[in-house]
């Protein structure tokens, strides 16, 4: 029997870039898992990158890491985040992923010598990666966010693809939301529907009329500016959501609710609207609006430049200060320019996140010894972790010069280093320690303690390690190494420093697994420390 095709959900874009595409389809989603049904979230990015693995944050942002040890788009994030779930590599693949691998099908002489184009070859590839993991997965619905702009290059295979899928699924199956903006002229202030009007102009030129239009706005508008955009765009005024800025994002679907978009998708799609369960959803976002005391969080990297880069640690710090029964004032620190210790007084709590390169890491070090010395709370991630360890090294060990080989590949005290079996690699993309790993916690550990269990599972994203040679060392001058690799006892994976009120490192990726409704122990400890030092 053939599998039962799912129904297929098309979130786009238009007019500009960074509207809330991601955090649009994020809310969506949420909203039907909440009416009960299983959903598979895709992100469909049209670079030629074959991941995201070797972008830089100053253009695009995080990379985000699967349990499976894909170096995705950030947008994975905001569907983990919203959904409660961990995904995998079949919810995000590129245009360079689809070309190569239609090009070594070729190779391998797949096609019979046919000749090989865009259509129907490529848009092939592009609907088999939406449907075949769906009905492998047993879902129920499929969110596919098509990235980029309507009227881009790049987006068109994927739009066409979306179009084919329309006709072959039938319209009943398969539903279009647009997300737009209106524009303000200045100074006046007055609302101009034109852009939205061009931007569906467009999508219709592919081929796709919009089910929906998610407007983004500053407030929203009246009656004669919804029939002014239902009469220009043919979509029905009760499909035309207002979409104003939210004071979190977690009240986004809560706000699409109160427009009843969940039901009319559900309708449109002839698909029963079944009870809906957000109670928890509308108790923390209750709770997040009566907090009234706040902590001051330094977050100390080097893409401070651009504000995804350090997108997931930002959440996660917000996730654990709503457990905390705190508001987080993030203060993002450059660590190469700023002045670190005259910013360092005004912190809480310091957070150094993870990254690559030698840039900005004697900033770094500066914000650990602080935070060491005067007792500050302190949560090292990744990069973090491996700057505290040089820190301790270098201040408490009397190894004046340790260093990462990373960053100076002559040090005499080299307690960062790269894995032996990284040495040889030539290609970034794709060779690092990747993804999920088990780590065993030590009992009596303020980590094992946080975690309330013996083993757990981290993601991570890194080829340096501390140096085997320097363990002794380092445990001798009091510093714990209180998490090891499950398999392989040379990796160490967590640090802390007993004495101090929170001082814990992890060489894993935390941030990637934490959660609105379930925030990460890491993060709540170091926030209920600095709630305690406030």
């Amino acid at each position: 029997m053939k599998a039962r095709r799912p129904k297929i959900i098309f979130v786009t874009g238009g007019v500009i870039s960074g509207i809330g595409k991601g955090a649009s389809a994020a809310s969506i989603s949420s909203l039907l898992k909440s009416r009960g049904y299983k959903i598979f979230p895709v992100k469909m990015d049209p670079y030629l990158n074959k991941d995201a693995g070797t972008m830089n944050p100053y253009q695009h942002g995080e990379v985000f890491v699967t349990d499976d040890g894909a170096e995705t788009d950030l947008d994975l994030g905001h569907y983990e985040r919203f959904l409660n779930m961990n995904l995998d590599r079949y919810s995000n693949f590129t245009t360079g992923s689809v070309y190569a691998h239609v090009i070594d099908l070729e190779r391998h002489g797949d096609f019979l010598g046919k000749t090989i184009q865009i259509i129907p070859h490529v848009t092939d590839e592009i609907k088999r990666r939406i449907v075949k993991p769906a009905e492998d997965k047993k879902a129920d619905i499929v969110v596919v966010e098509i990235g980029g702009t309507v009227g881009d290059i790049e987006e068109e295979p994927f739009l066409e693809a979306a179009r084919q899928l329309s006709g072959e699924c039938g319209e009943e199956n398969v539903s279009f939301i647009h997300v737009v903006k209106i524009d303000y002229v200045f100074p006046s202030e007055e609302e101009k529907t034109k852009p939205i009007q061009q931007s569906v102009k467009l999508l219709r030129e592919a081929g796709i009329h919009p089910n929906f239009l998610i407007v983004r706005c500053k407030q929203e508008f009246d009656g004669d500016i919804r029939s002014k955009i239902a009469m220009f765009t043919n979509v029905r005024p009760d499909h035309i959501i207002e979409a104003p800025n939210a004071s979190s994002i977690y009240e986004v679907p809560l706000n699409f609710r109160k427009k009843r978009l969940d039901e009319n998708i559900l309708k449109s799609l002839r698909l029963p609207v079944k009870r809906l369960d957000i109670a928890l959803l509308q108790r923390k976002v209750r709770k997040l609006r009566r907090i009234a005391k706040s902590v001051n969080i330094g977050l100390v990297g080097k893409y401070v430049m651009n504000p995804d880069a350090y997108l997931s640690v930002v959440e996660a710090i917000k996730h654990a200060a709503l457990a905390a029964g705190v508001k987080a004032n993030i203060i993002q620190v450059d660590s190469e320019k700023d002045n670190i210790i005259g910013k360092m007084k005004d912190f809480d709590g310091i957070v150094v996140p993870g990254g690559f390169g030698k840039r900005g890491i004697e900033g770094k070090i500066k914000a650990v010894k602080y935070a060491r010395e005067n007792k500050v709370p302190f949560l090292g991630l990744c990069l973090g972790f491996q700057v505290a360890v040089i820190e301790y090294a270098r201040h408490v060990c009397g190894l004046t010069r340790a260093n990462s080989t990373e960053f100076d590949p002559r040090t005499p005290n080299p307690a960062i280093d790269i894995m032996p079996s990284q040495k040889n690699v030539k290609d970034l993309g794709g060779t690092m320690r990747l993804g999920a790993w088990d780590m065993e916690l030590v009992k009596g550990t303020k980590a094992r303690d946080l975690y309330g269990k013996d083993v757990v599972s981290e993601r991570h994203r890194h080829r340096y390690e501390v140096n085997p040679e320097y363990h002794d060392v380092l445990e001798k001058n009091g510093l714990v190494f209180s998490g090891w690799a499950k398999d392989d006892d040379r990796l160490a994976d967590m640090i802390e420093i007993p004495s101090h009120p929170f001082f814990v490192g992890t060489q894993a990726h935390p941030e990637f697994k934490s959660r609105f409704l379930v925030p990460h122990p890491l993060f709540v400890g170091l926030l209920k420390a600095a709630a305690r030092k406030k």
